[in-house]
């Protein structure tokens, strides 16, 4: 029974041989999940509105750890953390279901990144390649573009999965918005669906107005989702929009749970946190089926501090970084990748064998005029060479 109830949590007596992470269901109908197992009682976060819940009220467990729908049939469709369809297109035909939280696939069953994730974006394919099972973050302040090369990269493999050749070649993707404003998501279906991308896509969605543990637990679903076309042969790409907002949902469901609070207020888990569901995103064994998981996490940094507590702890737990900075961007360098920042520490082994002809010097060749730009700018008689290097710097550029 109920206890106590506020904040979208409910303390719960009696429920003796519950599992950490149970979905539970109280006598209003609304759901809830176990967090914390304490002594005398179950801190239950509460998947919607806690007003219909009285003290007092019956609770009962569902027997079964939180899953959500996966399968083919998801395509084309709009649901939300919990795998129910908000498209208003009618309910989803033949799926399974799968857990929202597994174990990451082990060392044995991975095979290291080989084959290209083409993005579209010459500035990310060439200098910052991606391959297929990586996990690469885009990071930057808001408005400088990060939610446009997530979706310009959806919107590329368009060509590549009309194509239809073989299941090994196409790219399923599944977009999860967190803590987004609902016009955002609407005008992103609507991209989606007048460039016919909506028939390859998921989108998940815990917009604003949702309650907090449904931020939490969206990017577990959308991986569970993506998960599906790894484990069967297929290859996957996920995009989380953002995880900053994840970690704000999490750090509010915590403090609430009255766990003590680490730096920034941030729970001492909210690396786990992260590094769990970043984990999942892999490339699969040729005896495991040779499916893939590519990861496109986003991070929204505050004025450019790129140390600070989210930032990171998902950094090292990524494969690399691409940088996105203001300035750039009101120059008019879009993408606005700082490329001197932006990594990929296992992109090049993936890239195409011309590109990688094509692209090799490209990277140094930038460094040396940033290197030259900066001096360029006190004195203009300069020598040949290094006035062919600004010239084909700025090219580069352009």
């Amino acid at each position: 029974r109920v206890v106590s109830v506020g904040d979208g949590i409910a303390r719960v007596y009696g429920l003796n041989e519950i599992q950490a992470g149970e979905m539970v269901e109280f006598a209003s109908g609304v759901k809830g999940i176990a967090l914390n197992l304490e002594n005398e009682n179950v801190g239950i976060v509460v998947f919607g509105s806690d007003t219909a819940i009285k003290e007092g009220d019956l609770v009962k467990r569902t027997g079964s750890i939180v899953d959500v729908p996966a399968g083919k049939a998801m395509l084309g469709r709009v649901v939300d953390a919990l795998g129910v369809p908000i498209d208003g297109r009618g309910s989803l035909s033949d799926h399974e279901r799968r857990r929202v939280e597994v174990k990451a696939p082990g060392i044995i069953e991975r095979k290291s990144v080989h084959e290209p994730m083409q993005t579209g974006l010459k500035a990310v394919d060439s200098l910052v390649p991606i391959g297929r099972g990586q996990r690469e973050l885009i990071i930057g302040d808001r408005q400088t573009g990060k939610t446009a090369i997530a979706i310009d990269t959806i919107l590329n493999q368009k060509q590549m999965n009309s194509r239809g050749t073989s299941e090994s070649e196409t790219l399923y993707c599944v977009y999860v918005a967190i803590g987004q404003k609902r016009s955002t998501v609407a005008q992103l279906v609507q991209i989606l669906s007048e460039a016919n991308a909506l028939e390859y896509s998921i989108l998940v969605a815990a917009t604003a107005s949702d309650p907090a543990p449904l931020q939490f637990l969206a990017p577990y679903s959308g991986c569970a989702m993506g998960e599906y076309f790894r484990d069967n042969g297929m290859h996957a790409l996920i995009i989380y929009d953002d995880l900053s907002k994840q970690a704000v949902a999490y750090r509010q469901m915590s403090l609430l749970l009255r766990r003590p609070p680490g730096r920034e207020a941030f729970p001492g888990d909210v690396f786990y946190l992260h590094s769990r569901l970043l984990e999942r995103a892999a490339k699969r064994s040729d005896q495991t089926g040779a499916g893939s998981l590519t990861a496109l996490p986003v991070i929204e940094t505050q004025a450019g501090d790129v140390s600070a507590y989210i930032p990171t702890n998902v950094i090292p737990i990524t494969d690399g970084q691409i940088c996105l900075e203001t300035e750039l961007f009101y120059r008019g360098i879009r993408p606005a990748i700082n490329v001197g920042l932006s990594v990929s520490r296992v992109g090049s082994a993936a890239q195409l064998k011309a590109m990688k002809q094509v692209c090799g010097s490209s990277k140094l060749e930038l460094a040396q005029y940033r290197e030259v730009a900066a001096l360029a700018q006190f004195g203009s008689d300069l020598d040949a060479a290094t006035q062919a290097l600004l010239n084909r710097g700025a090219r580069l550029t352009e």
